[in-house]
């Protein structure tokens, strides 16, 4: 069965040629290298290309590495990295014309001076680059920046759930159910049972995605990080910040972490793509507020599995949900807060509102509410306090789980079944 990903290959063709990098980034398991290997090498072949001039190269692969005469055992033993000089040895061999030759990489990192290395590439006219790489600090940032501009991320997520839809066999209200409980990773589409799946995603979590982390970053104390993911998980779409959670170490774990420790701890998870924050905007202030933000998880899968799948609150899942399909759409997405001042005998009184998401695009701006349930008007004013102050015009919309027509209250805001939004990408201009 073959999951499409055209948002991504799209992403690809219509970079071709550029003169950069292409560089593909995205949490392990998300799918890149079946997106750069199989679907953008077939694309490539389709159009006429010949095989001969598409080269393909894991550095995490032992045929890959004994072509160059490379040994993955040596290389782990001796904690190196492959030896530049042989992998463009290697190359040179392979291009013996002027015609178009498309390099595909995998774990780019893993090659020596692979900054310089691809650089060089960059000056060959007939020469288009891609690479693959599993961490941000090698390849998100410290690659685009090396590269000086000549660097070109494509950012890859695990399946949105209309990706995931589009090859499940049942019904819209299974899929979701089944979305909501084991995520989009591709791996997990082909698993029937269900003691499988849960293996999978607790195995990925702890053994793989924790662990790049530990070793990366030299951790000494491996079990306080892992206690730090336990609570993020538990606090998806809850305001949280580094002082908070170190108070919560002292006492619920009677362990002393430092705020410091626990922002670094942040940023690795963010750098392997295991989380995503979510930065506070103050709507009226037009600025950011530092602290506290919101945590939301790349996959909700992984959050479960890593809760032994205890806590599956259909609200705060529907919520990161919502944030992730937003980030699939190309918005930057952040949290409103929305301040309202009243002054009484000379005293002034400040409430907050928040708006669970601020979505942007280009000129496009949403204001948006993940409203799991509006049972009563009392319970859409409560949604809405937030909308009715603030005094723009850009789409207000309160997206609901329940399957609905859009429609739109008396203040000409939207209401939006959750249906409609994640398999209609057009559905909050309707």
């Amino acid at each position: 069965m073959e999951i499409r990903r055209d948002k991504y290959l799209n992403q690809l063709i219509i970079r071709k040629h550029n003169r950069l990098v292409k560089v593909i980034t995205g949490i392990r398991r998300c799918g890149k290298s079946y997106l750069l290997n199989n679907l953008f090498y077939t694309h490539l072949i389709s159009e006429g290309v010949d095989e001969a001039h598409i080269i393909k190269f894991a550095f995490d692969s032992s045929v890959d590495l004994g072509l160059i005469g490379e040994s993955a055992l040596q290389i782990e033993e001796q904690k190196r990295k492959v030896d530049p000089q042989k992998f463009t040895n290697y190359i040179s061999s392979k291009i013996i014309d002027d015609k178009m030759y498309y390099l595909l990489l995998d774990e780019v990192q893993n090659l020596g001076a692979f900054e310089s290395v691809l650089n060089s590439y960059l000056r060959k006219n007939n020469i288009d680059v891609y690479v693959i790489g599993s961490n941000s600090k090698f390849l998100s940032t410290d690659v685009i920046t090396e590269f000086a501009g000549r660097g070109d991320e494509i950012h890859m997520m695990p399946l949105s759930f209309s990706e995931f839809y589009s090859c499940y066999d049942g019904s819209f209200d299974e899929a979701l159910d089944y979305y909501f409980v084991y995520g989009g990773l591709p791996a997990i589409v082909s698993m029937k049972d269900e003691t499988q799946k849960v293996q999978y995603l607790k195995t990925q979590m702890q053994n793989v995605y924790l662990r790049d982390i530990i070793n990366r970053y030299k951790l000494n104390n491996h079990n306080s990080i892992g206690e730090l993911l336990d609570i993020l998980a538990s606090s998806i779409a809850s305001f949280v910040n580094p002082s908070k959670l170190s108070n919560t170490f002292k006492s619920l774990k009677k362990e002393t972490l430092t705020d410091k420790t626990i922002s670094n701890y942040i940023e690795y998870m963010q750098d392997a793509y295991i989380i995503k924050i979510a930065k506070r905007y103050d709507v009226k202030g037009k600025k950011y507020i530092s602290t506290p933000f919101k945590i939301y998880f790349e996959d909700v899968g992984l959050r479960n599995a890593r809760l032994d799948f205890r806590q599956i609150e259909e609200t705060h899942l529907m919520e990161n949900i919502i944030f992730n399909e937003l980030r699939f759409r190309g918005f930057n997405v952040d949290v409103g807060v929305v301040e309202q001042r009243t002054t009484i005998d000379g005293k002034t009184d400040r409430k907050y509102y928040e708006v669970d998401f601020i979505a942007n695009l280009g000129r496009k701006k949403y204001y948006i509410q993940s409203a799991y349930d509006i049972p009563s008007n009392e319970k859409l004013q409560q949604e809405t306090n937030s909308f009715d102050r603030i005094d723009d015009s850009f789409k207000k919309i309160i997206i609901v789980k329940k399957t609905i027509k859009p429609r739109t209250t008396e203040k000409g805001y939207t209401i939006l079944g959750l249906k409609d939004f994640l398999l209609d990408e057009k559905s909050l201009d309707a």
